[in-house]
């Protein structure tokens, strides 16, 4: 399994929202950026990502499952994009900041503290292990 990290201003989708799709969950649809389109297309059914709120409260406060393997945007009339689907898994007990990421000595590689505007990226299996302790999350 492969884990990563996508991030969404809650004002356009928010955690909430996405626990509320369900198990039918949502397609990731939206990005714009080609190296966070190369993210998604390593994406596999079964991959976890951290759920970051950007701009309000910069922080990671679930961990979806990736549901449906990387296919076109419906939403990109250029046709050069994808998404993958997604579902919610998990709500971190206690939601981890960027701030609390950029503390931790083990995290300082971790493509949120270094490109903090990119989209969708990879989480490192070690980066994973610290958020979740950080998150006080059990899985």
């Amino acid at each position: 399994m492969a884990y990563w990290l996508v991030k969404s201003e809650p004002a356009s989708w928010s955690w909430a929202m996405m626990v509320e799709a369900g198990a039918a969950g949502t397609a990731w649809t939206g990005v714009r950026n080609h190296v966070a389109k190369k993210h998604l297309a390593a994406m596999l059914v079964g991959d976890h990502a951290f759920f970051y709120h950007s701009n309000e409260g910069k922080e990671i406060v679930g961990i979806v499952e990736v549901i449906a393997p990387y296919a076109a945007d419906p939403t990109d009339e250029s046709g050069r994009f994808g998404k993958v689907d997604v579902r919610a898994l998990h709500a971190v007990p206690r939601p981890v900041t960027l701030a609390d990421i950029r503390d931790e000595p083990g995290c300082a590689e971790m493509v949120l503290v270094n490109n903090s505007r990119m989209s969708v990226q990879p989480v490192r299996s070690q980066e994973w292990a610290i958020v979740c302790r950080l998150g006080k999350l059990i899985i």
